[in-house]
């Protein structure tokens, strides 16, 4: 809860990564209030006594909203795939805008390994920051399990790391008003 707010607040992505991984540990955890608690709470020191059913309740939510959402055994919830869309919606303006001259040359970069990684993470209709996102989680699991070296994603993680870390960076930056993509100078 404490880590997904200050990821949230500070870097998208970051967020939006991390749920996913809370997703997947949930469902390994088969939900079991009990294996929650004893896995993901009762560990952290810095958790007070009065705070941990607040923990427990929070896990226990989105728990209850991949179920709502028939996700138990696999997808990810809407709110991050709705998140994901509004990135890649602040990417096609970045594409037109004056303010994105930045985040093009370093799309520029990313853009001739796309149709390699449309074809090993995700479907035809996928947009290509929900593919990015794919392909990051995809490295980050294999990764985990000592297989990071071992995979064509892992090839182009190098060219998804800076497009996505840049596009959550002005993503941050629209939305606390740091930036105007409108304004014209």
């Amino acid at each position: 809860m404490d880590i997904a707010q200050n990821k949230r607040r500070e870097n998208i992505a970051e967020y939006i990564l991390y749920l996913w991984q809370l997703e997947d540990l949930l469902r390994a955890l088969q939900f079991s209030p009990e294996a929650i608690y004893s896995q993901l709470i009762d560990p952290r020191k810095d958790i007070a006594e009065e705070q941990r059913p607040v923990f427990l309740l929070w896990y226990l939510d989105i728990a209850g909203l991949l179920h709502r959402e028939g996700k138990e055994e696999k997808g990810h919830l809407e709110h991050t795939l709705h998140l994901i869309a509004d990135l890649h919606d602040l990417r096609l303006r970045l594409q037109q805008l004056p303010v994105g001259a930045h985040y093009r040359a370093t799309f520029a970069r990313l853009e001739p390994h796309l149709p390699q990684l449309r074809r090993i993470v995700g479907n035809p209709g996928m947009s290509d920051t929900e593919l990015c996102f794919r392909a990051l989680y995809a490295a980050m699991l294999y990764r985990i399990r000592g297989e990071g070296d071992k995979t064509a994603v892992h090839d182009t993680i190098e060219y998804i790391s800076p497009v996505i870390a840049e596009l959550a960076d002005l993503y941050r930056k629209v939305e606390t008003g740091e930036i105007d993509l409108y304004k014209t100078e």
